[in-house]
């Protein structure tokens, strides 16, 4: 049942097992944030671990850190780390490199597998994952194709029987939308396709289960709902069935079968490691070990649970200013964010200024989305509960039309 008051919201705060959690982190006063889902908040533990990775494994160990501390294997360990959080074994997830990058390798490395020509993605999606994808068919000489994953594009695109991949993100940027899973990868594989899918904005949010759904690859961003910090390294999924004969196209040095013979030609490794290409940014790392650690002591279904809850309870006093949703009151079909719009044009952006000057931070989408990240590890019902009762006075008081509220920022 969705509470109504703010002393309800101060009752399940009391009784939510996941409240400890939340001393884990640096949160400023003043503040409530709900943009989590485009840069996590800083564990507590982060500036120490980092500091200790600079100053005693760097600054006193040296080059012996790179096995007295773990450096060589750090892709793998952090991979381990992810594993549980995405459904999969330990050695199928390496850490290492940029999104765009390991979507790169993940997508040449589809379409070689596959034979085909067609990469099927959909219309919309985050733009890193559009271009990243015209780049890769130009060097392989295939071709892209958009769809809407909702409609029925996507079952009409599979059954021409010519995708070699297909490209989709579990939870949609904008929107909020969770996609099914398990129906479209099964869906996929009826007609011969491999399937790729981007958790930026549902590892850490939603349950996932990789290896149970017979996915093919995954990729995921690590700074959001992970709390990597900012530019944190990306994550990369490869099933097992696929380790022995996929050719990924950044072929380095750390994803040799033998990288200390120093042979002049490449042979890949034969597990998961072969996604890797070179040298991986360990101080970042050290960041990331801080806030998987965290994740460690939390339990993925509670997780959820609280989630929607928070989501529901935001939904609830949003619509009663007008405000419509495009996320979906369906709870199977909802990620941990909610994407509102204002009936009057323009009025995203201001709106969103206006709730950041009284310390709720969200943030804004063209055309005209106000996005909301619940992140259930450090927010509080309570937390909701005021962020909303601002936002309904923001848009009932008419304050966002203030001039100062329409500038607009680099980064919005």
């Amino acid at each position: 049942m969705t509470p109504t008051t703010r002393e309800e919201c101060v009752e399940l705060d009391a009784a939510d097992p996941l409240a400890p959690l939340r001393e884990e982190f640096v949160l400023p006063e003043g503040v409530i944030y709900l943009d989590g889902n485009s840069l996590g908040a800083l564990p507590r533990s982060t500036p120490g671990r980092v500091a200790d990775m600079i100053e005693r494994e760097w600054g006193r160990d040296l080059i012996r850190s790179w096995n007295d501390a773990g450096w060589w294997d750090k892709p793998r360990t952090l991979g381990a780390k992810v594993a549980p959080l995405v459904g999969a074994d330990p050695d199928e997830v390496i850490v290492g490199d940029g999104t765009s990058a390991n979507l790169f390798k993940a997508l040449v490395a589809a379409v070689r597998l596959s034979g085909r020509s067609v990469v099927l993605g959909e219309a919309g999606n985050f733009p890193t994952d559009l271009y990243v994808t015209e780049g890769a068919v130009s060097l392989l000489g295939a071709e892209q194709r958009r769809v809407d994953p909702d409609g029925p594009g996507l079952a009409e695109g599979l059954a021409r029987g010519d995708v070699a991949a297909l490209l989709l993100s579990h939870v949609d940027y904008r929107s909020g939308v969770l996609r099914d899973m398990a129906g479209i990868t099964r869906l996929a594989h009826e007609h011969g396709a491999l399937v790729i899918w981007d958790l930026c904005h549902s590892v850490g949010a939603v349950p996932i289960d990789l290896s149970g759904l017979e996915v093919d690859f995954a990729v995921g961003c690590t700074y959001k709902y992970l709390n990597g910090g900012p530019g944190a390294p990306s994550f990369l999924y490869a099933a097992r069935r696929h380790h022995a004969v996929a050719e990924q196209p950044l072929s380095g040095w750390h994803g040799h079968a033998r990288p200390f013979d120093f042979t002049p030609d490449y042979e890949p490794s034969p597990g998961v490691s072969r996604f890797l290409s070179g040298s991986q940014p360990l101080v970042a790392d050290a960041a990331l070990e801080a806030g998987l650690d965290v994740w460690a002591k939390a339990d993925v279904d509670r997780v959820r649970a609280k989630s929607l809850a928070m989501t529901d309870l935001f939904l609830a006093r949003a619509a009663s200013v007008g405000l419509s949703s495009i996320t979906p009151a369906e709870h199977e079909r909802r990620g941990s964010q909610v994407a509102l719009l204002q009936p009057e044009e323009g009025a995203g952006y201001p709106i969103v200024q206006a709730l950041i000057e009284r310390g709720v931070i969200g943030d804004f989408r063209a055309p005209d989305v106000m996005r909301f990240g619940f992140t259930p590890l450090y927010l509080r019902y309570v937390d909701v509960f005021d962020a909303a009762t601002a936002l309904v006075e923001v848009v009932e008081s008419g304050e966002w039309r203030a001039e100062r509220f329409n500038r607009r920022s680099q980064v919005t």
